[in-house]
C-alpha cells in the first residue's frame, strides 16, 4: 500500500513571507538604532546620550538592508542548519555592506562620512574608517540572533494571525517607516524642509561628529 506523504506544515504562502521581510525590515532597523544609541553614549564618554541615524523615527536604513541581505543568503545557501557558517557568512557580507556603503558616500559625497572608526573607541582590525573588526563581529551574532529568534518569532505571528490582521500590521509598520526615510532623503531636499537632523538639533540633542 503506497503511504502518503505528510503535507508540509511549515511552508509559508507569499502574503506571509512578504508580511515577515517587512517586519524583518522595520525590526532591524530599529534594532540597529538602539544598538547604536546605546554604545555612542559610552563612545561618547558616558556623559550624555546622543541621537543617532538620519530618520524622525528611531530606525537606521543600513541595519534593515543587512538584515535583508542575510536572510537571502542564509535562504540561497541553505545555511540555517549550520550557524557557525550563518555566523561567517554575515560577518564577511556586513562588512562589505558596511565597507562599500561608508567609502561611496565618502567618495560621491566628497569627503562625507556618515561614520568613522577612526574617532571611536574599540575599532580594532579598523580599515579606513569604513569597517572595523569589532562592528563586524556583533552583526554575526545579531545575524544568529535574527535567524535563530526574530524570524522564527515573525513566522509564528504569521501563521497565528489572521492574514488580514497580519498584513495590516507588516504594511503599516513599513509604511511608516518609509515615509519617514522618503521625507528625510528626498523631500526635506526638494522642498527646503528641515529634515531629522535639524529637527533633532533645534531640540537639544546632539550628534557625534
Amino acid at each position: 500500500m503506497k503511504k502518503v506523504g505528510k503535507p508540509k506544515e511549515n511552508k509559508l504562502l507569499p502574503y506571509q513571507q512578504v508580511g515577515i521581510i517587512l517586519l524583518t525590515w522595520v525590526f532591524a532597523g530599529f534594532f540597529g538604532w538602539v544598538y547604536e544609541f546605546i554604545f555612542y553614549y559610552f563612545d561618547g564618554g558616558t556623559g550624555e546620550f546622543y541621537m543617532q541615524g538620519g530618520n524622525l523615527l528611531p530606525w537606521i536604513n543600513i541595519y534593515a538592508v543587512g538584515a535583508i541581505l542575510i536572510m537571502v543568503l542564509v535562504q540561497l545557501l541553505k545555511l540555517k542548519k549550520h550557524p557557525w557558517l550563518v555566523f561567517l557568512v554575515s560577518v564577511v557580507a556586513t562588512g562589505l555592506l558596511e565597507f562599500v556603503s561608508g567609502w561611496l558616500v565618502y567618495v560621491i559625497g566628497n569627503g562625507t562620512r556618515y561614520w568613522d572608526y577612526n574617532t571611536e573607541i574599540l575599532s580594532f582590525g579598523n580599515i579606513g574608517g569604513f569597517v572595523c573588526l569589532r562592528s563586524v563581529l556583533i552583526f554575526g551574532v545579531s545575524a544568529l540572533m535574527l535567524v535563530y529568534l526574530v524570524v522564527p518569532f515573525f513566522v509564528k505571528l504569521a501563521k497565528r494571525m489572521s492574514k488580514r490582521a497580519f498584513l495590516i500590521l507588516a504594511i503599516s509598520l513599513f509604511s511608516i517607516v518609509m515615509v519617514d526615510e522618503i521625507y528625510n532623503l528626498l523631500a526635506s531636499k526638494v522642498f527646503g524642509w528641515p529634515d531629522a537632523m535639524e529637527l533633532y538639533k533645534s531640540m537639544g540633542w546632539k550628534y557625534l561628529t
